[in-house]
Order: C-alpha cells, then sequence, then structure tokens
C-alpha cells in the first residue's frame, strides 16, 4: 500500500496535475482539450498524463484517432483511506496542555 501512496501523492504533487484531475471531474477529455489551457507543449501536457496514468489515477483509451482521458476516482480510496485516519485524533489546544503541565509541576512541588 505504501508504493501505492507514494506513487499517488507524488502524481498530485504537482499543480498542473491537479489542475489535470480537476478538469476531469466534468467528464472525459481529448488529450488535445486537456492540453489546451496550459501553456506548455502537447509534447509536456502528455508527460504529466503518463504520470496520472502510471499512479492509476486516469486511464487512457483511443477512440478513432483521438485519444480520451478518463478520471479514475477509486484510485485515491486508499489515500483518502490514509489521510482520514489521521482525523481520528483531536487536534490539540496545547494552551490548556501548557496550563495542566504547569498546575501539575506546581502541584509536585
Amino acid at each position: 500500500m505504501m508504493d501505492t501512496l507514494d506513487t499517488t501523492f507524488a502524481a498530485l504533487a504537482d499543480p498542473t496535475r491537479r489542475a489535470i484531475l480537476s478538469m476531469l471531474l466534468e467528464d472525459d477529455m481529448a488529450v488535445t482539450d486537456v492540453a489546451e489551457p496550459f501553456e506548455m507543449s502537447l509534447a509536456a501536457v502528455s508527460k504529466h498524463l503518463m504520470i496520472l496514468q502510471k499512479a492509476g489515477l486516469i486511464s487512457q483509451e483511443k477512440r478513432g484517432r483521438v485519444k480520451w482521458c478518463k478520471l479514475e476516482p477509486d484510485a485515491m480510496k486508499d489515500a483518502s483511506v490514509w489521510m482520514q485516519s489521521f482525523g481520528q485524533f483531536e487536534a490539540i489546544n496545547l494552551d490548556a496542555f501548557e496550563a495542566f503541565l504547569s498546575a501539575e509541576l506546581s502541584s509536585e512541588g
């Protein structure tokens, strides 16, 4: 699972790739349509798409002469479960904790 998480988070680390995923939330898109809003070459966008595909976050298929990209939302399931596991702990109020420690230390001395 950790290899999958590493690959997923590495793919999500780039703002261009996150933007691509947001675009694909709407619908499947042709590679040329994905590339259109970015100020980079089609080859550069294709490299981003390959990283997303290797991470399992998108799939690509050829329909006629056009290559289409599709979001694979289940691919983020492990990452989501991993991140949610940190939500099981309540946030610590450090001021209250410091006051508690001070009270404990003063009652001992």
